[in-house]
């Protein structure tokens, strides 16, 4: 009688998802969307900056020695989402219709909570755009007030919510839209 084994059996694998951005051999490609319907795609992305609360209460009551940091950042976010296929070296350009930048204090954190809202009429997705909004103007933020603190964190930059093209909605688990980031 043949013994059986007490060690758990390895559960079948999934087939690995297929990489756009990789040709057969490996090689890094750009996805060709010429054959994607058009549709209305938009991408909703954050960022944490985490400061001391001394730093949040600078910039809140507008002493910060560069200036405006919220205002600042705002535009630089718009900026990144609209040259983000300059930096992301496979991201196609996009003609974007729309970016908006929500940043809120969170006195839990201490810090601010960045939303970056991107929205294309086109053949591909602005996750990428809305990633990079949110980054860079976290990082805008630390710029404008790094010689108060410069141990101030970037963190939490994921995507919440994505809707649009063949794939559909995305949502982030825990993140409810809010009527800013579902709004044209």
């Amino acid at each position: 009688m043949a013994r059986k084994s007490s060690a758990k059996q390895p559960a079948a694998e999934k087939p690995a998802a297929k990489l756009s951005h990789l040709g057969a051999g490996g090689e890094a490609r750009m996805v060709d969307v010429s054959g994607k319907d058009t549709t209305e795609r938009v991408a909703v992305a954050e960022g944490h900056i985490v400061m001391q609360t001394e730093t949040l209460d600078i910039v809140l009551n507008g002493n910060a020695v560069k200036g405006d940091v919220l205002g600042a950042a705002r535009i630089a976010g718009i900026m990144a989402a609209k040259r983000t296929h300059q930096l992301i070296p496979l991201c196609h350009p996009l003609p974007i219709t729309k970016v908006a930048i929500d940043i809120e204090p969170d006195h839990r954190l201490p810090g601010f909570v960045v939303q970056a809202t991107v929205k294309v009429t086109g053949q591909t997705g602005v996750e990428m755009e809305a990633l990079t909004a949110a980054s860079v103007a976290c990082l805008t933020i630390y710029d404008m007030v790094k010689a108060v603190e410069k141990g101030m964190r970037i963190e939490g930059i994921r995507l919440l919510e994505k809707t649009g093209g063949k794939s559909g909605t995305y949502r982030a688990e825990g993140h409810e839209p809010n009527e800013k980031s579902s709004k044209g």
